[in-house]
């Protein structure tokens, strides 16, 4: 690896926007790669650093490029539920359907951390698929009662999920529904919501 291509991944990892421009325009590659196949742009999502994400997109960097976890700038916006990185990324043409390590697209992981904010947006400006279902056998709903808290947050995702279309009654793996779940797990407020769904 190059110096330029060194600097450039140290500054999207630490926010340096200036360390970024400088090393873009000495000729480091927007898509250079670190040992963990990471690229400038996918550290810069990890540390929400918007405005080093917003100089690689305009650069040319690659939202899709995935690392040895297969995870990429934009799967890693549902990871963090960062808004203006959504932001910065979309225009730069992500593939809404591409999948992490688990077979999961971005609104599952968004999803089962409560990040509501993130997911009323993805549904608002994207026509992501609300009932992908990941290698677990997991929709977003789904992972939303099976691996949140029962809180408001992930109530509110819920509520998103449902009036976005997705559907209440697809199982998981083992044939059993997200009211089910949120019964088994005592989530009374969930369980009403998936109710009133059917």
């Amino acid at each position: 690896m190059n110096a330029l291509d060194r600097q450039l991944l140290d500054a999207a990892r630490t926010g340096d926007t200036d360390r970024v421009r400088t090393a873009i325009e000495g000729g480091a590659r927007p898509d250079c790669r670190d040992e963990e196949l990471r690229t400038p742009l996918l550290l810069a999502v990890h540390g929400d650093h918007v405005e080093a994400a917003r100089l690689l997109v305009a650069a040319g960097a690659d939202p899709d490029a995935q690392d040895r976890r297969e995870e990429s700038p934009w799967l890693a916006t549902g990871v963090t539920g960062s808004v203006p990185m959504l932001h910065v990324l979309l225009p730069a043409g992500p593939d809404l359907k591409l999948r992490n390590r688990f077979g999961g697209i971005a609104l599952i992981p968004a999803s089962e951390r409560g990040h509501a904010a993130y997911v009323r947006e993805l549904l608002r400006v994207t026509d992501i698929d609300v009932d992908h279902v990941n290698r677990l056998g997991w929709t977003a709903l789904l992972e939303a009662v099976i691996l949140g808290d029962g809180g408001r947050a992930h109530q509110e995702v819920i509520e998103l999920l449902l009036a976005a279309g997705a559907r209440a009654d697809l199982p998981d793996g083992e044939g059993t529904t997200a009211l089910e779940h949120a019964e088994r797990r005592g989530f009374a407020r969930i369980a009403a919501l998936l109710r009133d769904a059917r």
